[in-house]
C-alpha cells in the first residue's frame, strides 16, 4: 500500500486525473443523451474557460488544456498547475454555441 498522500496542487498522478475527468465527461453526455458536453474550467483567480481537450503535458504537477476559440482568434493552449483550478462544470452544450470537449484519442 502507499503511503502517498496526493493533494491537489501536488505532482500527481496527472494522467490518471485527465483519464478520469474524460471518463466522467463522456459518462455525463452518454447518460444525457448528449453528442458532446461542453466543459468549463474556472481557475483560483477566476478565469473561467470553455476547454476543448485536456492534456496531462507536460506533468510535475501541471496539466494543460486548449480552451474553444472563435474563428478570428490565435490558438492558445494553457498550462496551469492543479492546483490553479477552482472548479469544473460539465453541462449540456449552449444551443448558439458549436463545440464541446473531444478526448483524446
Amino acid at each position: 500500500m502507499s503511503t502517498h498522500v496526493w493533494t491537489p496542487g501536488a505532482a500527481g498522478p496527472l494522467d490518471e486525473f485527465v483519464q478520469r475527468l474524460t471518463r466522467m465527461i463522456t459518462a455525463f453526455a452518454s447518460e444525457n443523451d448528449l453528442e458532446q458536453a461542453e466543459v468549463r474550467i474556472e481557475l483560483v483567480d477566476g478565469s473561467l474557460y470553455t476547454i476543448a481537450t485536456t492534456s496531462a503535458e507536460p506533468g510535475f504537477g501541471f496539466f494543460s488544456f486548449v480552451a474553444h476559440r472563435e474563428e478570428s482568434d490565435e490558438p492558445r493552449k494553457l498550462i496551469v498547475p492543479i492546483g490553479a483550478v477552482r472548479s469544473i462544470e460539465l453541462s449540456a452544450p449552449d444551443v448558439e454555441s458549436s463545440f464541446g470537449f473531444v478526448p483524446a484519442e
